[in-house]
């Protein structure tokens, strides 16, 4: 138990630091235990998020789920991490825009709390990035491949599982979104 608590306080103090107005949750699992499913590419084809061939973070420049899967079990690690929003309803689509910019900001935060504790790791974030007005993809390589954070479901990971994995819930009630990150990495923060 001491061990756990050990392992925990790194990263407890690591998300203390991130500055969000929105509930942030997490949690640690095996990446073993990560579900890749060819469906959720398919999801990333019909382009629900407009960003399909757009970036360097979303397929097809990220990879196949086949490269993504076999790149995210190179680490033994995945810090789970949420945060969901409130809507003014279903259909506020500026507050899902907002949303998804202030997640991508927690997704920086992490990044830069990150950097000093973990000798090496990956993070994956929401949808596509944002980084570059206009993106490079695919013409000429990233601008900025030490600051960009690939799509988590662009690398075919079935959020609703992992979310089950990590003890974390999937969704917060109506009017709400939830947005989703992970930290992959090897050895646990000392804190």
């Amino acid at each position: 138990m001491e061990d756990k608590m050990a392992r925990w306080k790194g990263f407890k103090h690591i998300l203390e630091s991130v500055a969000t107005e929105n509930p942030l949750s997490y949690g640690v699992i095996e990446t073993t235990q990560i579900a890749f499913s060819e469906d959720v590419r398919r999801y990333c084809e019909a382009n629900t998020c407009n960003s399909y061939g757009k970036n360097w973070t979303c397929p097809p420049g990220v990879g196949t789920v086949e490269e993504c899967k076999k790149r995210t079990l190179s680490f033994r690690h995945m810090l789970v991490f949420s945060s969901y929003f409130a809507l003014e309803d279903s259909f506020d689509f500026e507050g899902m825009m907002r949303a998804r910019e202030e997640f991508k900001k927690v997704c920086r935060q992490i990044d830069a709390a990150v950097q000093n504790e973990l000798d090496r790791y990956l993070i994956l974030s929401n949808e596509g990035c944002d980084r570059c007005v206009t993106c490079t993809y695919p013409d000429a390589p990233c601008r900025m491949p030490d600051k960009i954070h690939p799509s988590i479901e662009g690398f075919g990971i079935w959020v609703n599982e992992l979310a089950k994995s990590a003890g974390l819930a999937y969704h917060h009630g109506k009017d709400t979104v939830t947005y989703f990150g992970g930290v992959l990495f090897d050895e646990y923060p000392n804190g």
